[in-house]
């Protein structure tokens, strides 16, 4: 495995776990309500659900290489698609959209694995984004780099979880996000329309029988 693709795989999975979405606004609010330790205990639950689902993602993106470069680069067109439809999505964002119930704190860890399990957004989302960042190294991947890649996302979303669980305790850092959260949604926004296009200049040329540049 190159060094490239290793920090693609981190990137993919420190990426997956810090974006803010249903889990990190839940996150924020619990930690805010109920303190750092109730928020970390929230993430270990949640970090089972995205195990599955980043697993889950790789066996199809690594499936669909071995299967043939055109299943892949039609998977990458897809999820460039769909991270572009999601980037439009957060641009287009109105303040008050962002009210996220905190849920039950007595027990935070299976809350965690429910809403982490239960999530309809995480499989297309991690699907999105590790094509993504891996596309333009879609020849190296095969079935006996599935464990290696699995861990190496699995590290990189537990290091975004350590940076949550260092600030979900501070109120400041719930009011800062709550004040400023439109142009953080729009600002991510801009991220997966970005992660969209890399994907869709790497799938679109092998679709279109040329090599991408």
């Amino acid at each position: 495995m190159t060094f490239s693709m290793l920090f693609a795989v981190l990137a993919s999975g420190f990426i997956y776990g810090i974006t803010p979405g249903p889990g990190v606004l839940a996150v924020l609010g619990i930690g805010a309500s109920h303190g750092r330790r109730a928020g970390a205990g929230f993430l270990c639950g949640h970090l089972l659900g995205d195990v599955l689902w980043c697993s889950t993602a790789l066996v199809a993106i690594v499936g669909a290489r071995e299967i043939g470069s055109s299943v892949f680069d039609i998977l990458g067109v897809l999820s460039g698609l769909y991270l572009f439809w999601l980037g439009l999505r957060a641009l287009r964002s109105r303040p008050g959209n962002g009210t996220v119930s905190e849920g039950p704190a007595r027990q935070p860890f299976w809350h965690g694995v429910v809403f982490g399990l239960t999530n309809p957004k995480a499989y297309p989302v991690a699907v999105a984004t590790f094509t993504a960042l891996l596309s333009s190294r879609a020849e190296l991947l095969n079935w006996s780099m599935l464990p290696s890649l699995i861990a190496l996302s699995f590290v990189g979303g537990l290091l975004a979880y350590a940076i949550l669980v260092g600030v979900v305790g501070a109120r400041q850092v719930r009011s800062l996000y709550t004040r400023h959260e439109l142009w953080i949604t729009r600002l991510c926004g801009l991220m997966f329309i970005g992660f969209a296009v890399n994907a869709l200049m790497h799938a679109l040329p092998g679709l279109l029988g040329r090599k991408p540049v």
